[in-house]
C-alpha cells in the first residue's frame, strides 16, 4: 500500500510540529510520500528514513519528464481538477490530509485514492495545530496517547566536524518570519554579554540572509571570538549546528522546532505566536511578558519586545547555563 501525507502549511515550523504524527503513519504503513507547501522541509528531513519522497508543492511540479502547471491550485475551488491530476501521478492508495479542506478531500477522491482521511470540514477557525493533529492521528491509526514530538536526524560525520572547541554552545534565534515576532538585536546583544559574565560560551546566531546585518552588528558588539552568524548556511547545515549546541534561546522560528525535537532545552520568546507552536515538546519553555494571558496571545498580539527584559530571560535560563 502506498501512503501519502499532505501538510497544508507554508511555515517550516508549522510543518515540523507535525513530524511526530507523520512518523506514526510511516511506522504503521512503511515509508510514506510527504507533500508540503514549504520549500525547506526536505532539507530538514533529508536524513529521515520515514519518507520515500518529500514533495514541495508550488506553482510548478516536475515529475520525470512531465511538468504540470498547478496555478497555485490550493487557493481556488476551480483548481480541484489540477490538484486531482497531481494526486493521480503519485498512485496513492491512502492519503492523510492534515487540514480541514473540502477542496483537498474532493481532489483526492477524484484522483481515485481509496482511503482519504482529513480533518472535519470548515473547522479552520481557532484550530489548535497540535491538538487537532494529535486527535486526528489517534482516531485514524487507533493510537492511545500519540506522542507529540519526535526526533530529527543529522549527518554524524558533519556534526563531528563542527565540534571545534569544548565551550558550551548556544543557538540564539535572532531571526524569524516577521518583524512582530522579533525580540530585537539590542536585547540579544545585551543578553549575550550578560551570559558571558557567568561563563565562557560560544554563540551561533540563527537568522536568514536578510538579517545578516543584524547578526554582524551583534557580533561587533559582543566580540567575534565567541560568536558567529549562520545567515549564509543552508538549513541542512543549520540543523547540524543546532545538534552540537546545548540550548536554544530566541524568537519563534523553525530553529526551536528543530532544537526541541533534538532534545535541547528551547527557550522561546513569544510576542505574537499562538501557544500551539510551543505546546508539543517537553523541551519547549515559553517566555512571555508579565501579566499577559498565554491563551490570548495570537498572531495579532504584536506585544512590545521590551516587555520581556534581559533579566527575565536570564532568570529562565540560568539553571541551564
Amino acid at each position: 500500500m502506498k501512503t501519502g501525507i499532505f501538510l497544508s502549511y507554508k511555515g517550516l515550523g508549522a510543518n515540523l510540529l507535525h513530524l511526530s504524527y507523520c512518523h506514526q503513519i510511516s511506522k504503521k504503513f512503511g515509508p510514506t510520500t510527504l507533500i508540503t507547501l514549504n520549500p525547506k522541509l526536505k532539507e530538514v528531513l533529508d536524513k529521515d528514513p520515514n519518507f520515500t519522497d518529500i514533495i514541495y508543492l508550488n506553482k510548478f511540479y516536475k515529475k520525470i519528464s512531465d511538468i504540470i502547471c498547478l496555478n497555485k491550485f490550493y487557493k481556488k475551488i476551480s483548481d480541484i481538477i489540477n490538484l486531482s491530476n497531481f494526486f493521480k501521478k503519485l498512485n496513492l492508495d491512502s492519503i492523510y490530509i492534515f487540514y480541514p479542506s473540502l477542496r483537498f478531500f474532493c481532489a483526492a477522491k477524484l484522483a481515485g485514492i481509496k482511503n482519504v482521511y482529513n480533518y472535519p470540514f470548515f473547522k479552520k477557525k481557532n484550530l489548535h495545530l497540535v491538538e487537532a493533529a494529535k486527535r486526528f492521528t489517534e482516531k485514524n491509526l487507533g493510537i492511545i496517547e500519540c506522542p507529540t514530538e519526535s526526533r530529527i536526524n543529522v549527518d554524524i560525520d558533519k556534526v563531528n566536524d563542527l565540534k571545534k572547541n569544548d565551550l558550551k554552545k548556544i543557538i540564539v534565534g535572532i531571526g524569524s518570519s516577521g518583524p512582530t515576532t522579533k525580540w530585537g538585536k539590542k536585547n540579544y546583544s545585551d543578553l549575550i554579554k550578560k551570559i558571558k559574565e557567568n561563563k565562557n560560551f560560544y554563540f551561533y546566531l540563527l537568522c536568514g540572509p536578510d538579517e545578516s546585518n543584524d547578526a554582524e552588528e551583534i557580533i561587533e558588539d559582543v566580540g567575534k571570538e565567541c560568536c558567529e552568524s549562520l545567515s549564509n548556511k543552508s538549513i541542512s547545515d543549520i540543523k547540524n549546528y543546532i545538534y552540537v549546541s546545548d540550548i536554544y534561546i530566541g524568537n519563534d522560528s523553525f530553529g526551536h522546532h528543530i532544537s526541541s525535537q533534538m532534545g535541547k532545552p528551547s527557550f522561546v520568546i513569544l510576542l505574537d505566536t499562538p501557544r500551539a507552536y510551543t505546546d508539543y515538546s517537553v523541551n519547549q519553555i515559553k517566555i512571555i511578558p508579565q501579566n499577559i494571558d498565554l491563551n490570548k496571545i495570537s498572531h495579532d498580539s504584536k506585544l512590545n519586545p521590551n516587555s520581556i527584559s534581559v533579566e527575565m530571560v536570564m532568570n529562565e535560563i540560568k539553571k541551564f547555563i
